[in-house]
C-alpha cells in the first residue's frame, strides 16, 4: 500500500512552491525570496497610494512640492533602481514621519520638515526611504507574510483545531512596516543605501547621523511633555526608530559611504529655510484647528468644545479627545452627504438595531438626534448626530466601565450639544500657526522668544528643536531662526 499526501495538503504545498520565486535583488545582486514581480510591485504601489491619499492629503504648497520632488528625483537618479518612476510628495500631517510605498512612492510629512535644518537633512530622510524602495523591503516583507499565511493554512489542514488564528493580515503587516519601520536589519540597509545616494549626489552622508540626532531629541522632548501632562509619550515615528543613541552600526554604514563622496558637499541651509517660510505648523485649517480642548473648522464652518482639560487629537477624518485619566474618550466623525433625517443618519452611522430608542431635537438650531446604546463589547456609548451644510457630524463618547460612563455622561452631552456654526471671532482662532524666518538680535534667547510665541508653555523647547539647539543651545546675533507665529 502506498502512503500519499492528502489531496488538500498536496495542493497547499504545491501552491507554496508555485508562489515562491527567487528574484535578483537590485542592490546586492543576490537572490531574494519574493512572491511579487516588479510589475506587481508597481501596481500594488499605485493602489496603495490612492488609499494613502485618503488618510494623508497633499500639502497645498506648489513651490515646496517642487523643491522636495527636485531633491528626491536627484537622489533617485543615483539609486540602484533609476528605471522606475519615483513620486515624492509632502503630505498635510503634523506627524513627524516619512515613509515609502512599493514601486517608488515616497511621502514626507510637513510635520517632520519643521524640525529639519537643511536640504542635506531633507535629502537624508528621502534617501533613507528610497533605500527601502531599491532594496524592495516592502516586497520582501509581503513575501514573508504570505509564506507565513500559507504555512498557517498548511498547519490548519494538518491540525484543524489550530485553524487560521495564527494567520496574519498581509496588508496589515505591510502597513505596520511602512509606517513604523521594517526592523533593525532592513532599516540599517536603508541607512547604508541612503548614505551612498547622499554621497553620490553631493550631500554629506553624515546628514543621516544628524537627522537621527534631531529625531531622538524630538522623542526626548515629547517624553518630557508627556510626563508634565501625566500621559504616556506618543508612539515614536517609524523613521529611524530602531536606532539607539550613539549607534555604532549606523556610524559604520554611514561612514562606508565616504568612498562615494564628492570633493565638496552641499548643505543647502539657506535654500531649505527659504521654502520653510510660511509652512503650517501644527494643525491644518483643512482638518480643523485645536485650541486647548476646542476644535474650530473654518472651512466646514463649525466649532465644537470637548470637555475642558481633555487632550484632543485631530486627523483628516475624525477628531478624538481623551480624558486626563484616560478612562473616557470622545470622537467626532464626518459623514459626507447623509441621506434622510438625523435619526436615520444616526441609526445607519452607528448600525443601531431596529427599534433602538432615538431622541430627536436640535442643537443651536441645527437638526439633531441622540441615542444611548451598547457596543458589541458591552461598553455603553452616548452619541449624537447633527446635520449642517450638507454634512452629518456624529459625536460620541464612551468610558472603560458603566460606572465611569455614568460619571462622564453629562460631559458627553455638554460636548455634543456644544456643536454650532463657527462665529466670526472663532474664525480668528481657526487660523493656523505658520513658520516665519527671524534674524536673531543681540541678547535674544530662546526663552525670550518663547514669551511672545503662540506655542504656549513648551514654546522654548519647540523653538530649540526647530533650530537644532535642543536642549540648551542659544541663538547667535544675525542667525536666521525658524519661529512660529
Amino acid at each position: 500500500m502506498r502512503f500519499g499526501l492528502p489531496e488538500t495538503l498536496a495542493a497547499a504545498l504545491l501552491a507554496t512552491a508555485l508562489l515562491a520565486n527567487c528574484a535578483t535583488n537590485p542592490v546586492t545582486g543576490g537572490q531574494d525570496f519574493v512572491m511579487m514581480s516588479e510589475a506587481d510591485e508597481l501596481r500594488l504601489g499605485q493602489k496603495a497610494s490612492a488609499e494613502v491619499s485618503e488618510e494623508y492629503p497633499e500639502y497645498r504648497d506648489p513651490e515646496l512640492q517642487r523643491y522636495v520632488n527636485r531633491v528626491g528625483q536627484k537622489l533617485a537618479g543615483a539609486s540602484h533602481r533609476p528605471n522606475i518612476q519615483y513620486r515624492f510628495k509632502v503630505v498635510d500631517s503634523p506627524e513627524i514621519n516619512a515613509f515609502a510605498l512599493p514601486g517608488g512612492y515616497v511621502y514626507v510629512t510637513r510635520g517632520i520638515l519643521a524640525y529639519l535644518d537643511s536640504e542635506a537633512e531633507l535629502a537624508a530622510v528621502i534617501a533613507h526611504e528610497i533605500g527601502h524602495v531599491t532594496a524592495r523591503h516592502s516586497v520582501r516583507q509581503y513575501s514573508a507574510s504570505m509564506a507565513a499565511q500559507i504555512g498557517a493554512s498548511v498547519v490548519g489542514i494538518v491540525v484543524p483545531e489550530l485553524g487560521s488564528s495564527g494567520a496574519q493580515s498581509v496588508m496589515g503587516t505591510m502597513s505596520d512596516a511602512l509606517l513604523k519601520g521594517y526592523g533593525r536589519d532592513h532599516e540599517l540597509e536603508a541607512d547604508r543605501l541612503g548614505a551612498e545616494y547622499l554621497a553620490r549626489t553631493g550631500y554629506d552622508p553624515q546628514a543621516m547621523i544628524q537627522v537621527v540626532a534631531v529625531l531622538k531629541d524630538q522623542e526626548l522632548f515629547d517624553a518630557e511633555i508627556a510626563r508634565s501632562e501625566g500621559r504616556e509619550p506618543s508612539a515614536y515615528h517609524g523613521l529611524f526608530a530602531t536606532h539607539p543613541d550613539n549607534d555604532t552600526r549606523l556610524k559604520e554604514v554611514v561612514g562606508a559611504a565616504g568612498k562615494y563622496a564628492k570633493a565638496a558637499t552641499f548643505e543647502g541651509k539657506s535654500d531649505y529655510q527659504r521654502v520653510m517660510d510660511g509652512l503650517v505648523f501644527g494643525d491644518s485649517p483643512e482638518q480643523g484647528i485645536v485650541r486647548g480642548s476646542d476644535l474650530y473648522h473654518a472651512e466646514l464652518g463649525f466649532a465644537l468644545q470637548f470637555p475642558a482639560g481633555w487632550r484632543v487629537k485631530n486627523a483628516p477624518d475624525r477628531a478624538q479627545a481623551s480624558s486626563p485619566s484616560r478612562d473616557a474618550i470622545m470622537e467626532m466623525r464626518l459623514i459626507e452627504k447623509p441621506q434622510g433625517t438625523p435619526a436615520e443618519t444616526l441609526r445607519r452611522g452607528l448600525r443601531l438595531a431596529p427599534g433602538s430608542a432615538i431622541e430627536t431635537g436640535s442643537i443651536h438650531g441645527l437638526p439633531a438626534a441622540f441615542a444611548t446604546y451598547q457596543q458589541s463589547s458591552g461598553r455603553p456609548v452616548r452619541a449624537g448626530v447633527v446635520l449642517m451644510g450638507g454634512n452629518g457630524y456624529v459625536i460620541a463618547g464612551t468610558a472603560k466601565s458603566a460606572a465611569e460612563f455614568n460619571r462622564y455622561l453629562r460631559n458627553f452631552d455638554i460636548a455634543i450639544r456644544s456643536f454650532h456654526r463657527i462665529s466670526d471671532d472663532e474664525r480668528k482662532l481657526a487660523r493656523p500657526l505658520r513658520i516665519k524666518l527671524y534674524t536673531a538680535k543681540k541678547g535674544d534667547t530662546f526663552a525670550s522668544l518663547a514669551k511672545t510665541s503662540p506655542l504656549g508653555k513648551n514654546a522654548e523647547g519647540y523653538l530649540r528643536l526647530m533650530n537644532s539647539a535642543y536642549p540648551r543651545g542659544e541663538p547667535g546675533p544675525g542667525q536666521t531662526l525658524k519661529i512660529v507665529e
